[in-house]
Protein backbone atom coordinates (compact mmCIF):
# COMPACT_ATOMS: atom_id res chain seq x y z
CA UNK A 1 0.00 0.00 0.00
CA UNK A 2 2.68 2.55 0.35
CA UNK A 3 4.02 2.20 -2.43
CA UNK A 4 0.47 3.29 -3.90
CA UNK A 5 0.26 6.34 -1.69
CA UNK A 6 3.87 7.17 -2.80
CA UNK A 7 3.12 6.90 -6.58
CA UNK A 8 -0.56 8.83 -5.82
CA UNK A 9 1.22 12.01 -4.21
CA UNK A 10 3.80 11.63 -6.80
CA UNK A 11 1.37 11.99 -9.72
CA UNK A 12 0.61 15.54 -8.43
CA UNK A 13 3.64 17.02 -8.05
CA UNK A 14 7.46 16.45 -7.28
CA UNK A 15 8.40 15.92 -3.77
CA UNK A 16 11.25 15.00 -1.38
CA UNK A 17 10.91 12.14 0.55
CA UNK A 18 9.88 14.79 3.20
CA UNK A 19 7.39 16.32 1.28
CA UNK A 20 5.74 12.59 0.16
CA UNK A 21 5.96 12.01 3.42
CA UNK A 22 3.77 15.45 4.32
CA UNK A 23 1.37 14.85 1.72
CA UNK A 24 0.42 11.26 2.66
CA UNK A 25 0.29 12.58 5.95
CA UNK A 26 -2.50 15.59 5.07
CA UNK A 27 -4.44 13.48 3.22
CA UNK A 28 -4.31 9.99 4.77
CA UNK A 29 -3.27 10.54 8.40
CA UNK A 30 -7.35 9.33 9.14
CA UNK A 31 -6.51 5.66 6.92
CA UNK A 32 -2.85 5.38 8.09
CA UNK A 33 0.58 7.51 8.63
CA UNK A 34 3.70 5.64 7.81
CA UNK A 35 7.09 6.23 8.85
CA UNK A 36 10.02 7.65 7.10
CA UNK A 37 11.54 3.97 7.84
CA UNK A 38 8.54 2.88 5.64
CA UNK A 39 9.06 5.24 2.70
CA UNK A 40 12.77 5.48 2.01
CA UNK A 41 12.91 1.34 1.21
CA UNK A 42 9.63 1.92 -0.97
CA UNK A 43 11.26 4.78 -2.97
CA UNK A 44 14.47 2.74 -3.02
CA UNK A 45 12.25 -0.10 -4.63
CA UNK A 46 10.08 2.04 -6.73
CA UNK A 47 13.14 3.59 -8.13
CA UNK A 48 14.96 0.24 -8.60
CA UNK A 49 12.11 -0.95 -10.68
CA UNK A 50 11.88 2.32 -12.72
CA UNK A 51 8.65 3.85 -11.50
CA UNK A 52 10.09 6.88 -9.82
CA UNK A 53 13.15 9.11 -10.56
CA UNK A 54 15.21 11.00 -8.72
CA UNK A 55 17.52 14.42 -8.98
CA UNK A 56 19.71 15.29 -6.79
CA UNK A 57 20.22 18.99 -6.17
CA UNK A 58 22.09 21.53 -3.95
CA UNK A 59 19.79 23.79 -1.56
CA UNK A 60 20.27 27.28 -1.31
CA UNK A 61 21.66 26.38 1.75
CA UNK A 62 24.36 24.17 0.26
CA UNK A 63 22.79 21.02 1.81
CA UNK A 64 21.88 18.05 -0.87
CA UNK A 65 18.12 17.65 -1.52
CA UNK A 66 17.04 14.44 -3.29
CA UNK A 67 13.87 15.13 -5.71
CA UNK A 68 11.05 12.09 -6.83
CA UNK A 69 9.15 12.09 -9.98
CA UNK A 70 6.89 9.52 -11.01
CA UNK A 71 7.57 8.02 -14.36
CA UNK A 72 5.67 6.89 -17.66
CA UNK A 73 5.41 3.44 -16.00
CA UNK A 74 5.69 4.38 -12.50
CA UNK A 75 1.94 5.97 -13.68
CA UNK A 76 0.91 2.69 -14.54
CA UNK A 77 1.95 0.82 -12.01
CA UNK A 78 0.14 3.08 -9.77
CA UNK A 79 -3.12 2.20 -11.59
CA UNK A 80 -2.10 -1.05 -11.63
CA UNK A 81 -1.97 -1.11 -8.07
CA UNK A 82 -5.20 0.37 -7.55
CA UNK A 83 -7.11 -1.99 -9.74
CA UNK A 84 -5.32 -5.19 -8.19
CA UNK A 85 -7.66 -7.18 -6.22
CA UNK A 86 -8.54 -6.27 -2.57
CA UNK A 87 -6.44 -8.25 0.08
CA UNK A 88 -8.36 -11.09 1.39
CA UNK A 89 -7.76 -10.05 4.60
CA UNK A 90 -11.27 -8.27 6.24
CA UNK A 91 -9.30 -6.30 8.56
CA UNK A 92 -6.88 -4.42 5.94
CA UNK A 93 -9.88 -4.32 3.43
CA UNK A 94 -12.06 -1.51 4.28
CA UNK A 95 -8.38 0.47 4.74
CA UNK A 96 -7.12 -0.85 1.56
CA UNK A 97 -10.24 0.13 -0.38
CA UNK A 98 -11.02 4.16 0.97
CA UNK A 99 -7.18 4.48 0.22
CA UNK A 100 -7.77 2.65 -3.19
CA UNK A 101 -11.12 4.96 -3.79
CA UNK A 102 -9.28 8.12 -2.70
CA UNK A 103 -6.79 7.82 -5.63
CA UNK A 104 -9.18 6.51 -8.19
CA UNK A 105 -9.25 10.13 -9.74
CA UNK A 106 -5.77 9.22 -11.65
CA UNK A 107 -8.28 6.37 -13.34
CA UNK A 108 -10.57 6.34 -16.30
CA UNK A 109 -13.80 6.13 -16.26
CA UNK A 110 -14.02 2.30 -17.28
CA UNK A 111 -10.99 1.99 -14.96
CA UNK A 112 -12.77 3.82 -12.26
CA UNK A 113 -16.32 1.44 -12.95
CA UNK A 114 -13.75 -1.46 -12.75
CA UNK A 115 -12.52 -0.49 -9.45
CA UNK A 116 -16.08 -0.19 -7.75
CA UNK A 117 -17.39 -3.56 -9.14
CA UNK A 118 -14.14 -5.02 -7.76
CA UNK A 119 -14.42 -3.49 -4.32
CA UNK A 120 -18.17 -4.30 -3.99
CA UNK A 121 -17.99 -8.05 -4.90
CA UNK A 122 -15.56 -8.32 -2.21
CA UNK A 123 -17.93 -6.00 0.37
CA UNK A 124 -20.34 -8.24 -0.57
CA UNK A 125 -18.97 -11.05 0.51
CA UNK A 126 -17.56 -10.07 3.54
CA UNK A 127 -20.96 -8.35 4.57
CA UNK A 128 -22.89 -12.31 3.85
CA UNK A 129 -19.93 -13.92 5.72
CA UNK A 130 -20.69 -11.41 8.99
CA UNK A 131 -24.35 -12.04 8.43
CA UNK A 132 -23.91 -15.37 8.59
CA UNK A 133 -21.56 -15.51 11.69
CA UNK A 134 -24.27 -13.64 13.41
CA UNK A 135 -27.09 -16.27 12.63
CA UNK A 136 -25.48 -19.21 12.78
CA UNK A 137 -23.63 -18.50 15.95
CA UNK A 138 -24.72 -18.25 19.66
CA UNK A 139 -22.65 -14.90 20.56
CA UNK A 140 -22.28 -12.93 23.60
CA UNK A 141 -23.78 -9.88 23.81
CA UNK A 142 -20.82 -7.52 23.03
CA UNK A 143 -19.83 -9.97 20.14
CA UNK A 144 -23.06 -9.26 18.39
CA UNK A 145 -22.71 -5.62 18.81
CA UNK A 146 -19.24 -5.63 17.06
CA UNK A 147 -20.75 -7.91 14.26
CA UNK A 148 -24.08 -5.41 14.05
CA UNK A 149 -21.56 -2.67 13.69
CA UNK A 150 -19.62 -4.01 11.00
CA UNK A 151 -22.31 -4.76 9.04
CA UNK A 152 -23.19 -1.61 9.22
CA UNK A 153 -20.17 -0.77 8.41
CA UNK A 154 -20.16 -2.55 4.63
CA UNK A 155 -23.57 -1.48 4.30
CA UNK A 156 -22.60 2.01 4.56
CA UNK A 157 -19.68 1.54 2.45
CA UNK A 158 -21.40 0.04 -0.82
CA UNK A 159 -23.35 2.76 -0.05
CA UNK A 160 -20.37 4.76 -0.61
CA UNK A 161 -19.23 2.84 -3.59
CA UNK A 162 -23.07 2.85 -5.04
CA UNK A 163 -21.99 6.75 -4.81
CA UNK A 164 -18.99 6.82 -6.57
CA UNK A 165 -20.24 4.59 -9.59
CA UNK A 166 -23.53 7.21 -9.93
CA UNK A 167 -21.03 10.08 -9.83
CA UNK A 168 -18.44 8.40 -12.86
CA UNK A 169 -19.12 10.10 -15.71
CA UNK A 170 -19.50 8.71 -19.06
Amino acid sequence: MIELLILYELSNKVLTMYGISKEIRLMFSVLTTPSYGTIKPALNRLEASGYVKLQKTMSSGGRPSTYYSITGSGMDELKKLILAQPNDNPVQFLTASRIKLACADVLKTDEQRELFKILKIKAENILLDTKNILTNKELNFYSKLVFDNLICEYKNFLSLLEGFNNACKD
